[in-house]
């Protein structure tokens, strides 16, 4: 990466000796002149902070680069100097080399005296938590009014859980499912695997799993395949079985205090980072979100997984474009062709929507810089850093194995994190260059935003401005090994700012599929 212009000019940036276009730092007004590959450019029109310069003449037809890989075609010709957008670029269709394999190297684990550790909570089976709630599941959305009833009862400062102070609170997962919908299929069996994977995080010292009563998601059949530790404890009810929404709501809280006198005897102790397991998103992205945040998270993914932590990828739809980079990087060609496999099944899923992969990006990212989903996924797939791809997993599967992984997820943020929670993510980590607020209870999430302006302008949700890579006053790897530090202080109790300002509960979001009958 290289930066352009002089201290009198405003400065762009030159990702890759092949490419066609550079990224402004800042605003480029028209006559503004900057050096680019060793030529000095004249801007012919405005170019927002964030967005594409080009540094050539780039003809018609012709394939337009960035970051050294091919963002999309010029719908027209494109004059150097020019504003490089929608305007005159647009997705195409292209061949990729997959080369799998090519890129995997040998990844060396540091020796286990020299490995992090942070303050986990040690369950008695032996799994460990970052954090100590009491979960309230709901089988159907008819029961959701009534499951977030029983927690507001302890939501109050100096309630019910006062006097349970290692008890970090009572969370209601609820939904807009569970009925009206086959009791088997795809769709039936998306949402069991992501309510059993909730059931079993570690970070739920007990649940109560909360049903009307009539619904195609029966309680009990949900609770038997839920496997759970003999230690864990599960309360079923059923709000019709009950008598009613007074009488549940005052059985339910009863059963949570007796849940919370026992969960209030967990204690931290240290425990190796290896027990981490690292959910790693995107939203609201920006022209440097592939420059500063993505990287820098990639770099502390690298960190993560050299002391034998995990860390996951997901969003199958931004990394659409960009999947040759992964299966370049696969630990097997089998692993590689798992891959392929979802990309396909999103192919045809969306056909059969009549959509396509190419309607990403949003109109905030659009106004952020990003061009098409080839340009938004190249940047999205640095969260994962450079370390070999170890496994893929479909939605909301349990994560077994160590090192980087993948699992197939939408793009839609909340839908993404719960099943990479689901999963068994412990801690989550948010890239964001427009903005985006988030929480993902019963895991913390860390919140970095790509650049200075939004991260002074919302300085109260995010937890760090990797914008001083564009600054310059620190490199990728020290912005990742910032976030890795973090990982362990968050994991081992400190708070985000999106848990303080009380965000997690209503970003519970199954991924819907299948008819709605």
């Amino acid at each position: 990466m290289t930066m352009l212009g002089t201290s009198s000019t405003p400065q762009c940036l030159l990702l890759h000796p092949d490419d066609d276009v550079a990224v402004a730092v800042h605003d480029l007004e028209p006559e503004t002149v900057v050096s680019a590959g060793g030529l000095d450019v004249e801007v012919c029109g405005r170019v927002p902070a964030g967005h594409k310069v080009a540094i050539h003449d780039i003809p018609a037809g012709t394939q337009v680069r960035k970051y050294g890989q091919v963002i999309g075609v010029a719908s027209r010709d494109i004059a150097r100097g020019e504003h490089v957008h929608t305007q005159n670029v647009g997705f195409a269709e292209l061949g990729r080399d997959y080369a799998i394999g090519r890129d995997r190297k040998e990844v060396r684990l540091l020796p286990e005296e020299l490995r992090a550790s942070f303050q986990g909570i040690v369950r008695p089976d032996g799994r460990v938590a970052t954090r100590n709630y009491i979960g309230i599941l709901t089988s159907v959305n008819c029961s959701a009014t009534v499951a977030r009833m029983v927690a507001a009862q302890f939501a109050q400062p100096g309630g019910l859980l006062a006097q349970y102070p290692h008890v970090d609170g009572v969370v209601a997962l609820t939904h807009g499912s569970g009925c009206g919908m086959a009791g088997s299929g795809e769709g039936f069996d998306v949402l069991r695997r992501v309510l059993s994977g909730y059931a079993r995080h570690p970070n739920f010292a007990g649940i109560v799993v909360l049903g009307l009563g009539c619904e195609v998601n029966q309680v009990r059949a949900l609770t038997e395949g839920f496997d759970l530790p003999e230690t864990t404890p599960v309360e079923v009810m059923t709000i019709q079985g009950s008598g009613g929404t007074k009488a549940t709501v005052r059985e339910a809280a009863a059963r949570v205090l007796e849940m919370a006198a026992v969960a209030d005897r967990a204690r931290r102790t240290a425990v190796p980072a290896s027990e981490l397991v690292l959910g790693l998103e995107c939203g609201g992205s920006d022209g440097y979100s592939g420059i500063t945040a993505n990287p820098a998270l990639g770099a502390a993914v690298d960190l993560l997984v050299q002391h034998g932590g995990t860390a996951v990828l997901g969003e199958t739809p931004e990394i659409y474009g960009a999947e040759h980079l992964l299966t370049r990087r696969a630990e097997s060609p089998e692993v590689a062709e798992r891959l392929l496999e979802r990309i396909r099944w999103w192919e045809g899923y969306v056909s059969r929507c009549g959509a396509s992969l190419d309607n990403n990006p949003s109109p905030g990212n659009k106004e952020g810089g990003l061009t098409t989903i080839l340009e938004k996924s190249l940047g999205a797939v640095a969260k994962g850093g450079s370390t070999n791809l170890k496994a893929v997993y479909e939605y909301a599967e349990p994560v077994t194995s160590k090192g980087f992984a993948f699992m197939d997820t939408p793009g839609y943020d909340p839908v993404s994190v719960t099943g990479m929670v689901a999963g068994g993510a412990n801690v989550v980590c948010f890239t964001t260059g427009r903005g985006s607020v988030f929480g993902s209870k019963p895991a913390p999430c860390i919140k970095l935003a790509t650049n200075s302006e939004t991260y002074g302008r919302m300085v109260d949700d995010m937890d760090v401005n990797c914008g001083v890579v564009l600054d310059g006053t620190k490199t990728v790897q020290e912005v990742g090994q910032e976030i890795f530090d973090l990982v362990l202080a968050v994991a081992s109790g400190q708070k985000t700012k999106s848990e303080e300002l009380g965000f997690g509960d209503d970003e519970f979001t199954p991924w819907q599929l299948g008819a709605v009958l």
